[in-house]
């Protein structure tokens, strides 16, 4: 460590506000930071949801982490007492760690009591915001935007992985020069080893197409869209849905509705998706609202297809061979599902683009190093990752 480098507890103390922490694509690269920081870091999660903490499963043993459950509430009504005992628990900690909507009454405690109440300077903030549920898919709420923009004055940054978030961060939210775009990344090189391990309750048959998708259950994701579309196309076509979220038992009903209940496979949650993700013959979406799906980028990496509404970033992620597989309307979500069902050679020439474009584009090595500088900077230099002295362009 530099000489001028600031004193820094060992481990540095990181308070993680969560809106959920059901493994989803926010939930994912969270853990996967927090693996990779190693004994480095002691980390404590607060879940606006206390019950929604599936993504624990994914952290590696050996990281000291905490569930508290003795912590202020994250959820609630908005109330001056209750932002007071969430500023204060902050103290605890060098860093803090929010992420979307649902944490941000952990973020206006923050900004609430910046000047006030602190016996000492008050740990950096840094937001996290990957996208909105189906309620915002649309259009923001304009009290949420009100929100937002005045909680996050005193946010360190604002990190965005999408070109779409990062104009709303900036211009809908104030957060201006305080945004930084930071694209999601994956170990790339994990994922051509093909597939290892099976998909409870999957056993593929001869002649058959596999389209698989990787989703929280949640409305915004209209699973239900997406059996309804797979219910059109041959017999020998079949569904699997990896994840886990209220939304299961319309999915289900869907596909019974269908007349596809013995075609579809929910195996619920699965870790390590480089391991089974190769099941697949090609992935589907049919997202409401996306920015920068970690799904489509897995299946990039192991060499698929992509078929999705054209949301968020999936068009300008996948490769210019996928591209008219991002569609605008229905009519070409379902015919860009039938034509790559059906045409085994399409599939491996657009994902073999994909896995090259994956490897170029979105290895997490960039990933982390912006993580890692952008981290460092709220705790003075400090790098979490690396353990050691950050230096600063």
């Amino acid at each position: 460590m530099s000489a001028d480098a600031p004193e820094t507890p060992w481990p540095i103390r990181i308070l993680h506000l969560h809106s959920s922490f059901s493994l989803g694509g926010k939930e994912a690269r969270a853990v996967r930071l927090m693996n990779l920081m190693g004994d480095r870091a002691h980390h404590t999660i607060l879940s606006a949801m206390p019950e929604a903490l599936g993504a624990r499963e994914a952290i590696d043993p050996a990281i000291i982490v905490d569930f508290p459950k003795d912590a202020p509430p994250l959820h609630g009504k908005p109330a001056l007492g209750r932002y007071r005992d969430l500023a204060h628990y902050m103290l605890n900690f060098e860093l803090v760690l929010s992420y979307n909507w649902g944490a941000m009454d952990g973020v206006m405690a923050h900004r609430l009591f910046w000047n006030r109440l602190w016996d000492r300077m008050p740990p950096s903030l840094i937001h996290h915001e990957d996208g909105f549920n189906e309620d915002e898919s649309v259009r923001r709420y304009w009290k949420r935007n009100l929100f937002r923009r005045a909680a996050l004055k005193h946010a360190m940054g604002v990190v965005v992985p999408s070109t779409l978030l990062q104009r709303i961060a900036a211009d809908e939210w104030g957060a201006g020069p305080r945004t930084h775009l930071i694209r999601n990344g994956i170990d790339v090189a994990a994922y051509a080893k093909g597939p290892s391990v099976p998909i409870a309750g999957f056993e593929r048959r001869d002649g058959e197409v596999v389209i698989g998708t990787v989703a929280g259950l949640r409305k915004v994701k209209d699973l239900p869209r997406l059996v309804r579309a797979v219910a059109t196309l041959p017999p020998h076509v079949r569904l699997v849905i990896v994840g886990e979220g209220p939304e299961r038992a319309a999915i289900a009903a869907t596909a019974a509705a269908c007349g596809m209940a013995d075609r579809l496979v929910m195996p619920g949650f699965m870790a390590d998706p480089p391991r089974w993700i190769g099941h697949f013959d090609l992935l589907a979406l049919s997202s409401l609202s996306e920015q920068a799906p970690i799904a489509v980028i897995e299946a990039m990496a192991a060499g698929l297809p992509v078929v999705s509404p054209a949301v968020g970033d999936v068009a300008a992620m996948v490769s210019d061979a996928n591209r008219p597989h991002v569609t605008a309307d229905e009519a070409g979500f379902r015919a860009a599902l039938a034509q790559l069902a059906g045409n085994a050679a399409l599939r491996a020439d657009v994902g073999a683009a994909n896995r090259r474009t994956a490897a170029e584009r979105f290895d997490e090595s960039d990933m982390v190093g912006a993580y890692e500088k952008l981290y460092a900077r709220g705790l003075h230099g400090y790098g979490p990752f690396s353990g050691g002295w950050v230096g600063f362009d």
